[in-house]
């Protein structure tokens, strides 16, 4: 028989009580794969026993949904934070959670922060310096992802009208708030993540990478990826410590802030909700969708389709007009069984 003796057990409490809990922290642009990154690590977890505290832009929780299916209960913690972009409710949402999170901090492993499309990742990392929260949590890595098409592409940000703009307005020299909300996840950034690599030509993702070098961090590493794959050991585990360099994270809104500008979201981006009992034929949805897109200025769209007569609910999934559908799992007893779709963009009606 083991015997353990009082003071190993005080000292296995204190190591406990004295280790700090790391925290991943994922930001990027609406629809560029957060969550899908975040549903593949959980379904990689290994045994690793991760909490994850989700932040969506509008009331319906469409992302918690889809990382819950790949969630095991024993080894995931989820925490949903909806209508309020995490980054501009870091008193009033962030630290009631992160506090919650650290009384039971024995039982994780690592966090892992999924922030709205619209959230700045650094007021998050100064929040950690914040006495109630340093002796026990340290970022190990912020994570933007990038979506190579958009890039590509223009779509996003809609750089393509905002360069229209720049040239039929010669003292239109700033940048839009969407622009300085993308420079601040690159620059905040200690791996850039590039997403949807298998829909670009090479030589269209060596371009995208060299645009991320030129504008994030010299000592952020950037790796391709498709579909949310990539290895958890190249994902967790970076140990970069986030909190104590932040003067090396510089941030468009706080030099603003600095100079007389208050930061605040673009107000006119809202959300709208679509909701039918069912849809028979997915592919003519999907072209409602897109010629919604043509007449409006339409970010992202998502949500879960019934199809009638099947088992299994439907993802439903719109960045642009580019768009991706799946089933992930069978409707539950107590679920109604519709069409909901969220809208993300500007002036939406």
């Amino acid at each position: 028989m083991e015997f353990i003796s009082l003071q190993e057990e005080e000292k296995s409490a204190n190591e406990i009580e004295m280790r700090k809990v790391p925290i991943t922290i994922i930001t990027g642009f609406l629809g560029v794969g957060k969550t899908t990154l975040v549903h593949n690590m959980l379904r990689n977890a290994n045994g690793k026993r991760i909490a994850v505290l989700v932040n969506e832009f509008g009331e319906i929780g469409i992302d918690g949904e889809i990382i819950k299916s790949g969630c095991d209960d024993e080894n995931c913690d989820l925490i949903e934070l909806a209508n309020g972009c995490i980054c501009c409710t870091v008193q009033e949402e962030f630290l009631p959670s992160m506090l919650s999170l650290i009384e039971r901090k024995d039982s994780i492993d690592h966090i892992v922060i999924e922030t709205s499309g619209l959230a700045m990742p650094k007021p998050l990392v100064r929040a950690v310096n914040w006495p109630d929260l340093k002796p026990h949590i340290t970022i190990d890595a912020v994570v933007t992802v990038v979506d190579a098409v958009g890039v590509v592409t223009g779509q996003l940000c809609d750089r393509e009208r905002v360069q229209r703009q720049r040239l039929a307005d010669k003292s239109l020299d700033h940048e839009t708030p969407i622009e300085e909300l993308f420079l601040d996840q690159l620059t905040c950034a200690d791996l850039v993540l590039v997403s949807k690599t298998d829909l670009v030509e090479s030589a269209d993702l060596e371009g995208v990478k060299e645009m991320i070098r030129n504008k994030a961090r010299e000592s952020a590493k950037i790796i391709p990826i498709s579909r949310g794959q990539i290895d958890n050991e190249l994902l967790l585990g970076m140990e970069a410590a986030a909190e104590d360099d932040l003067e090396h994270r510089y941030s468009l809104h706080e030099h603003h802030h600095e100079h007389g500008h208050d930061h605040e979201h673009d107000e006119d981006i809202n959300t709208v909700i679509v909701e039918y009992p069912e849809t028979q034929d997915i592919k003519s949805l999907v072209t409602e969708m897109q010629n919604r897109i043509q007449q409006e200025e339409i970010y992202r769209i998502k949500g879960f389709v019934n199809i009638p007569n099947k088992p299994m609910r439907m993802v439903l999934q719109g960045v642009g007009e580019r768009f991706d559908y799946y089933f992930d799992r069978e409707w539950q007893f107590d679920e109604q069984r519709k069409t909901r779709l969220v809208l993300i963009g500007r002036n939406l009606n």
